[in-house]
C-alpha cells in the first residue's frame, strides 16, 4: 500500500500499489497534476502508473534503451511528464517519455558514482541528487548536467530517495539518526519532521501540492 500523508485536517487513505507478489519496486515517483504515480520495477527498465484517484493501473510500459541491471529513485517534469532515472552504474540520469521512449542520457559532472535519491525542481528546472557517502549533501544540475553546487542539509539523511516540494520549496529526505522523514529548507535548514509509522520498511517517497505520498 501507499500511505498517504497530507497537512491536518485533510482526508487521506491508503492507496493500492499495484504490485505483485513478485514485484520488486525500485523507485517511485509522483505526479501532482495528473495524480499519478509512476512505479520502476527491477530489472530497472519497466515500469507502472497509478492512477490515485480511480485506484487502478493506468498503464504499463517498459523502456527498452534503459540497462535493465538496477537502478532506483526517479523524478518527474509534470509539464510532459519525462521521467529522470538514476543510473546503475553511471555517474549519470537517464532520461525517457512517459512511454518508455529514451530520450538521452544526462552525464553529472563532477560525479564519479552513480546517484541515488533523485528529485526535479518544477519551477527551477533543476535537478537535484543525493549520493552514497555523502549523507548531508544534496548535489544541484541543470537539465545538461551541468554542476550547480551542493546545498548543504543540517542532518544526516539515507541516500536512497529524496523528494522536492516545488511550491514550497523544500526538501524531503529519511533521517539517519531516527528515519523520521526529515523537511528542509532551500538552504538546508531542518524545519519539521514527519513520523515514519514503519521506519524499518520505508524505502521510497515522493512529494506534491495534493498530498505526501510514502511506500512501505
Amino acid at each position: 500500500m501507499i500511505t498517504d500523508h497530507a497537512a491536518p485536517g485533510i482526508d487521506t487513505m491508503d492507496e493500492p500499489a499495484h504490485l505483485a507478489p513478485d514485484d520488486t519496486l525500485l523507485g517511485l515517483a509522483y505526479d501532482p497534476f495528473t495524480d499519478h504515480f509512476f512505479l520502476r520495477l527491477a530489472p530497472g527498465n519497466q515500469f507502472r502508473v497509478v492512477d490515485r484517484p480511480d485506484r487502478s493501473i493506468k498503464r504499463e510500459f517498459a523502456a527498452p534503451k534503459v540497462p535493465a541491471d538496477g537502478g532506483g529513485d526517479l523524478a518527474i517534469r509534470s509539464r510532459d511528464r519525462h521521467l529522470f532515472l538514476s543510473h546503475a552504474t553511471q555517474p549519470a540520469l537517464i532520461e525517457i517519455t512517459l512511454h518508455g521512449r529514451f530520450v538521452r542520457t544526462i552525464r553529472l559532472a563532477g560525479q564519479t558514482a552513480p546517484p541515488r535519491g533523485v528529485a526535479y525542481n518544477q519551477s527551477r528546472h533543476h535537478l537535484y541528487i543525493l549520493r552514497e557517502g555523502d549523507p548531508r549533501s544534496v548535489q544541484r544540475f541543470d537539465l545538461d548536467g551541468h554542476d550547480l553546487g551542493r546545498i548543504e542539509l543540517a542532518h544526516d539523511v539515507w541516500p536512497h530517495t529524496l523528494a522536492f516540494d516545488s511550491d514550497a520549496q523544500e526538501f524531503y529526505a529519511q533521517l539517519r539518526a531516527n528515519h523520521r522523514i526529515g523537511v528542509f529548507s532551500f538552504d538546508g535548514r531542518l524545519l519539521r519532521t514527519l513520523e515514519n509509522p514503519s521506519p524499518t520498511n520505508l524505502r521510497h517517497f515522493d512529494v506534491g501540492p495534493r498530498s505526501f505520498l510514502r511506500l512501505f
